[in-house]
């Protein structure tokens, strides 16, 4: 009923799975009808009685009871009705994940390069690999076994590609460059792309500074649509192995993205921002450039970092502060109004009392006078 193809995953005709295929494959412990037919991956909302959905957040078990699918991936099985089927994970978003992987994976490409690419005698390309119409193959471009490079894509001279990449539809990569293996580049991602550097002449206009550098993006990062890597002035921009960058996402010259680090909508890093391990900027975050963020670090939304971060922090808002106070601060802030209103009462209460107090004080004098 399945196979594998040469990047490991499942392909299928009929996209038909019993239940026990599946708990094997996903390592997961099986409740319920072994021989249960799957046919497809849904939400609890809207899974049909031959579909198989997940419940890694317990907010949502109330929707267990309502939905129509014949199991559910959860890590508490105890959740789940009698008449429904579990496939019990201690981590229940991923073995979704790869489920889903096993129903929806496209059959693979033919090899071969399309009769309106345009490719450089001087390149050299590995076995299996597809070449997609209207792409373009610099001088000098090494590309290595099972890549996938899609329609209207543009690689630059001098480019090394590793194995098994996948380079979808109008995206481009400056020459010198080099990616590793496994890389997936999303729709219109720019790699290599000058960096943003200008000196000031003694007129006022700006001279720009040629950007001689190179992008090196390592094994199994995927970089979003839209998204953009500048390469170094000198030296090298690098996408450390197994990064994720989302799209439209800006990473200015010279910086360093940390392994398995999370960079998600329109984050946007200033030159040389050195960025940890397994760190995640939420969306629309900024770094000011030239600071280093450390590992495992997490900025909420919006966050503003003007300055290096240390390892393991919580960080939000702008200036960037730890999460908690901005939180507390977030708070005060709704309450503003109320306290600008109660401030100016006192201040009036406080005002008459001063005005009033100097001819209680004359009454008291008068009255110790006259007693005397």
């Amino acid at each position: 009923m399945t196979n594998i193809d040469v990047r490991g995953r499942y392909q299928t005709q009929e996209k038909v799975f019993r239940l026990r295929e599946l708990s094997e494959y996903l390592a997961c412990e099986l409740r319920g009808d072994p021989e249960l037919v799957i046919t497809g991956v849904s939400t609890l909302e809207r899974a049909t009685s031959s579909e198989i959905s997940f419940l890694s957040n317990p907010k949502y078990t109330r929707q267990v009871d309502a939905s129509e699918a014949a199991a559910v991936i959860t890590s508490d099985p105890s959740v789940i009705p009698q008449e429904k089927a579990a496939l019990v994970s201690a981590n229940p978003y991923l073995a979704f994940a790869r489920a889903l992987e096993l129903f929806t994976c496209p059959p693979p490409l033919r090899p071969g390069i399309h009769p309106t690419a345009l490719v450089s005698p001087t390149a050299k390309l590995g076995t299996g690999v597809s070449v997609g119409p209207f792409t373009f193959i610099g001088e000098g471009v090494r590309v290595g076994n099972d890549v996938i490079i899609r329609s209207h894509c543009s690689i630059h001279n001098n480019v090394d590609i590793g194995d098994k990449c996948l380079i979808h539809s109008h995206c481009v990569i400056r020459e010198d460059c080099r990616l590793g293996c496994e890389v997936i580049l999303q729709n219109g991602a720019v790699i290599g792309s000058d960096g943003f550097g200008y000196a000031r002449r003694d007129d006022r206009s700006w001279h720009k500074i040629p950007q001689t550098g190179v992008v090196i993006i390592e094994d199994q990062v995927e970089i979003g649509a839209g998204a953009v890597i500048d390469r170094a002035t000198i030296g090298e921009t690098r996408i450390r192995r197994g990064a994720k960058i989302d799209n439209l996402v800006q990473v200015g010259h010279g910086s360093v993205v940390g392994e398995d680090t999370l960079l998600c909508a329109q984050v946007g890093l200033a030159g040389s921002t050195t960025v940890g391990n397994e760190v995640i900027l939420g969306g629309q975050v900024g770094a000011a450039g030239h600071l280093t963020i450390g590992d495992r670090v997490i900025a909420t939304a919006q966050t503003g970092i003007p300055g290096s971060v240390p390892p393991d922090s919580v960080i939000s808002g702008y200036p960037a502060i730890p999460n908690r106070d901005w939180l507390k601060a977030s708070a005060i802030f709704a309450q503003l109004p109320r306290l600008y209103r109660e401030i100016n009462s006192l201040k009036r209460r406080l005002a008459a009392l001063e005005t009033a107090a100097p001819s209680t004080a004359e009454g008291v004098h008068s009255s110790d006078d006259g007693k005397n």
